[in-house]
């Protein structure tokens, strides 16, 4: 436990921001898209340096979004470049 509370100390460190910049303008950085259906609504998480500060951080994403009770949800892990906007609904 104490590896992993350290690991999200040292991921949101503010010395770790310009690295997630750098990471996202180089399009080498890790997302996660999440899709849902009623609302339809696409959901960007990110950007993480490694897939594993991604996957760790995930699950608390992924619960935050199911609050909001949609009829379905789906999520891909990508490496990719992203910008604004970071929720984007269907129609827009």
């Amino acid at each position: 436990m104490q590896n992993a509370e350290s690991f999200i100390r040292w991921s949101m460190s503010p010395l770790i921001r310009p690295l997630r910049s750098l990471a996202n303008g180089l399009g080498v950085a890790w997302w996660a898209r999440v899709q849902t259906e009623g609302p339809d609504v696409t959901y960007w998480f990110g950007p993480f340096i490694t897939r594993q500060g991604l996957e760790s951080e995930l699950p608390d994403f992924l619960n935050d979004v199911s609050s909001e009770q949609p009829r379905s949800m789906n999520h891909t892990v990508l490496r990719t470049r992203r910008g604004e906007p970071l929720t984007i609904e269907a129609g827009s």
